[in-house]
């Protein structure tokens, strides 16, 4: 906290720092009532029309031994999850000397492998207060270009983006979307298209690697509290996890190091990553917010795609974008500006053939993640 007050303060006070505490009652991986601290860094949006827009960005600044609830052997955490925080970190003291139409919020989080504790606790309260959160990345175990094997890997991420959620209970939007056939059209989805794009256009020779599920297999991280709640929320990970540097205890076994040291932490390749998440997070926040109500006419059979959407409200808006690309590929393919529109005709395009989407434009030719249509049926 003291070092984001710092940086806020050079920044001319625009920085907002936190705590946001609470108590976490007993369970299964913590013996006693605990209270649970994260530390939270807002910078305010400078646009009225955008500044109540969130996007999130976290790392956890807690960490564990091989037995979860040893409370007394050494946890580093250097890779899991120093690496994240101090990007996190990093992020909010170099954003803070820049202005955004919308509010970006850093985050260090307690209780992640307690069982994701603190991203819960500030999910759910944005849900109760109707938060707008547009996006959340949380940068979790991001330190190492070293695989188990030996291979350095210092050219790419991996970032987790889930498709269609796990819910018992099927929500419309979530139904219409597998009818249509949007599986790969989820707002996780969409977000993470954009963030690969903008991340490797500013960060040369690197590669953000999408991997179309919520986490590793059967794995989690806080982002889910976010996804549980509606938001789109990805994470990103190195390349390849190096298991005796995560949730190990410190020692030398066979002449093998185990424990996550910070003599295994590549520096240059965290600050890679932590420069894909400020590239992605600037871009969404000076871009306009992705157009709502967008809908495509399914009501006669033609080979043309008519798509209407609702007018954005921000004062720097220049236009529209639409988007499109065949049903077989993971990114657009295509795009067209088409104006200050709420309504465009694809000629010759049929919705049976390809994918599209609508993106916002302002006049400084930032360009909002894209909405994917719903039917309209009159």
């Amino acid at each position: 906290k003291g070092e984001l007050e710092r940086c806020g303060a050079q920044a001319g006070g625009r920085l907002r720092v936190n705590f946001d505490r609470y108590l976490e009652p007993a369970g299964p991986r913590l013996p006693h009532a605990t209270e649970i601290v994260n530390v939270v860094a807002t910078l305010a949006g400078t646009q009225a029309e955008a500044k109540d827009r969130l996007y999130v960005v976290s790392g956890h600044y807690d960490s564990r031994a091989t037995e979860v609830l040893d409370a007394d052997a050494s946890a580093p955490g250097a890779d899991d999850d120093a690496s994240g925080t101090a990007a996190v970190m990093e992020l909010a003291c170099v954003m803070a000397r820049h202005r955004f139409d919308a509010t970006l919020v850093f985050m260090a989080v307690a209780g992640e492998e307690q069982g994701l504790f603190g991203s819960t606790h500030w999910a759910e309260q944005a849900h109760q207060n109707s938060l707008d959160v547009a996006g959340m990345l949380t940068n979790d175990i991001i330190g190492s270009s070293r695989a188990e094997d030996g291979r350095i890997d210092s050219g790419q991420v991996r970032l987790f983006a889930e498709g269609i959620p796990a819910l018992k209970e099927m929500p419309d939007r979530l139904r219409t979307l597998i009818a249509t056939g949007g599986e790969n059209d989820s707002p996780s989805r969409q977000l993470a298209r954009h963030v690969k794009e903008i991340g490797e256009r500013y960060v040369a020779n690197f590669r953000v690697n999408i991997i179309q599920r919520r986490d590793r297999y059967l794995r989690g991280g806080d982002h889910i509290p976010f996804l549980a709640r509606g938001y789109a929320a990805l994470r990103f990970t190195e390349p390849n996890e190096d298991f005796r540097h995560q949730h190990q205890d410190v020692r030398t076994r066979d002449g093998v190091q185990f424990g996550d040291l910070p003599q295994f932490v590549d520096y240059e390749y965290t600050a890679r990553v932590a420069r894909v998440n400020g590239a992605a997070l600037a871009s969404l926040a000076l871009a306009p917010a992705a157009p709502q109500k967008v809908e495509m006419d399914a009501v006669e059979l033609e080979n043309d795609t008519v798509l209407h959407w609702k007018a954005n409200r921000e004062p720097d808006l220049r236009g529209y974008r639409v988007v499109w690309r065949e049903t077989s590929a993971a990114l657009w393919e295509h795009a067209a500006f088409v104006g200050n529109v709420t309504q465009y005709t694809a000629r010759g395009l049929s919705k049976d053939n390809y994918f599209f989407g609508v993106q916002a434009v302002d006049r400084d030719g930032n360009i909002s993640v894209a909405s994917y249509p719903a039917p309209l049926r009159h």
